[in-house]
């Protein structure tokens, strides 16, 4: 279903320093959408969760318009839980490869995988599909996957995944990729300069420990910054770096689902403490620097999608290499919903992901634009 750029006006968030905006509705009726990527001909990529991959693109009027048919020959996704498709990134280079890289759950409840496929984009459908990555080893619960990425600056990727939920302290052992973040090539291969690639025992692709469950990712000036789901309370966000270990679960600053500890410490030497934790729980999604003269007020500033919260938080970070400063602004509450991903999009504008099973597009622009 589509609805044709609807303008709303919507007063300002709930901090007096926020910047006039609009909502526009963009399209409608997306199966629980998870992220949103830019493409350099104007297009646009949406994932839903449950396997389909569909593309945004200018109508014959000029307006914006999501294509009724998905996009055909995505791989196999496994959808029960959290588990489905979830990441879309284009290459670098897409506009001379047309190459995009997919996360979602492979296989079945009992032995499922994160994995990640490359593939060309060509009109409608996808070829030369083939997995660049398949974590090791399976698990058996169908939560907990991350599947956020990122592209560093050298031009190797940085992959997200979560602990599992099952054996929690897997995140801090190196035989498994669970509880990590990742470093590989556009084709899968692994830097030889990874902290564990020469570790007899360690997963060579591992780059960092101690993760719950990563859902968002963003590199900035050279800098990765990443945040994660705690259980209740202790979300965190973080600068990524390679061979720190996070603390999860022998650090945090939250406590289980049942009220029980789950450790005594807040801290520990050698484990890297949060640059920012939400307690209570925020849920962070998806993460995006916005640095565009359309919105001045919020210029050098991290934007964190909150499902839990139903907003999006403004972290300003007037210097991405020493991390935030300020204070956080809580945005769009007053849509209610559930905020999956939140993008900066070429046009200056932002862009927003909402989680339900009639999910939308939404772009924030100047209330007065």
């Amino acid at each position: 279903m589509l609805a044709g750029a609807l303008g709303l006006l919507l007063p300002p968030s709930v901090s007096a320093s926020s910047a006039a905006y609009r909502i526009e509705t963009v399209a409608t009726g997306l199966e629980h959408p998870w992220s949103l990527a830019f493409l350099p001909d104007g297009r646009m990529l949406v994932t839903e969760r449950p396997g389909r991959l569909r593309v945004i693109e200018p109508g014959a009027d000029g307006r914006l318009q999501l294509r009724s048919d998905p996009v055909a020959g995505v791989p196999p996704v496994l959808s029960q839980g959290q588990s489905g498709l979830f990441e879309v990134l284009p290459d670098p280079d897409f506009a001379r490869n047309r190459r995009i890289l997919l996360s979602y759950a492979h296989g079945q409840p009992q032995a499922n995988h994160l994995q990640v496929a490359s593939a060309r984009l060509e009109g409608a459908a996808l070829q030369d599909v083939r997995p660049i990555f398949t974590s090791q080893p399976a698990k058996t619960e169908t939560q907990h996957f991350g599947g956020r990425m990122a592209w560093l600056a050298d031009g190797s990727l940085l992959l997200g995944m979560g602990d599992g939920n099952l054996e929690r302290t897997d995140a801090q052992r190196l035989h498994t990729h669970l509880g990590k973040f990742m470093r590989i090539r556009a084709d899968g291969s692994v830097p030889a300069d990874n902290p564990f690639a020469n570790r007899a025992g360690a997963r060579p692709e591992i780059w960092s420990v101690g993760h719950r469950n990563p859902q968002g990712v963003v590199v900035v000036g050279g800098v990765a910054y990443a945040h994660e789901h705690g259980a209740r309370g202790g979300d965190e966000l973080n600068r990524i770096r390679p061979g720190a270990n996070y603390g999860w679960p022998a650090v945090t600053g939250g406590i289980d689902y049942t009220y029980a500890r789950v450790t005594p410490f807040r801290t520990l030497p050698g484990m890297e403490a949060p640059l920012l934790e939400w307690t209570p729980s925020i849920a962070p999604a998806g993460l995006t620097w916005y640095d565009n003269a359309l919105f001045p007020a919020w210029r050098g500033s991290l934007f964190v999608a909150a499902l839990k919260e139903r907003s999006v938080r403004r972290v300003p970070m007037p210097d991405p290499q020493k991390g935030p400063s300020g204070e956080e602004e809580v945005l769009f509450r007053e849509l209610g919903e559930r905020i999956r991903d939140v993008r900066a999009g070429p046009d200056g504008a932002l862009w927003l992901l909402t989680d339900s099973p009639q999910g939308r597009v939404l772009r924030v622009v100047p209330a007065h634009r």
